[in-house]
């Protein structure tokens, strides 16, 4: 698989990246349509439920390498589907928090369980080392784009 030089290799794997990323929404939106949810709903869903704790709506957009509109419009979304809610915010007056309902809170924890059925139908043709090379590379590639 031998790339001439490794700007070659870097575009070859951002080409990847590209690539793999359209077809992992896809099957995100997928996966959350029978939840009135989409690949984009879910990522924000994911953000707070990773964290274990209220985000701002920046700093959901932080995390996830989001523009902070986007993640306003779609946390406004899942407000009106009473998943998410806003919250008063002791360090910031206007910048609310966002949490989940209880319902929301139902809904993220079903979404992981598909998720997790879903990636046990995947894991199998990787091993641990090359899934875990696999994110080395990706986290000093974002850190160099950061």
């Amino acid at each position: 698989m031998g790339y001439p030089n490794k700007r070659d290799a870097l575009s070859a794997l951002i080409d990847e990246l590209f690539q793999v990323n359209g077809r992992v929404l896809a099957e995100g939106d997928k996966l959350s349509a029978e939840h009135g949810l989409t690949a984009a709903r879910w990522q924000v869903l994911g953000a707070l439920f990773l964290e274990q704790r209220p985000l701002t709506v920046a700093q959901i957009a932080r995390r996830m390498g989001l523009q902070r509109q986007s993640v306003q419009r779609i946390a406004d979304i899942l407000v009106d589907q009473e998943i998410l809610t806003y919250c008063p915010n002791p360090e910031h007056k206007r910048a609310k928090l966002v949490d989940f309902t209880p319902r929301g809170q139902v809904t993220v924890e079903e979404m992981e369980r598909l998720h997790h059925r879903w990636a046990d139908s995947i894991i199998p043709d990787f091993s641990q080392e090359e899934l875990e090379l696999a994110v080395a590379v990706l986290q000093k590639l974002r850190g160099k784009l950061e």
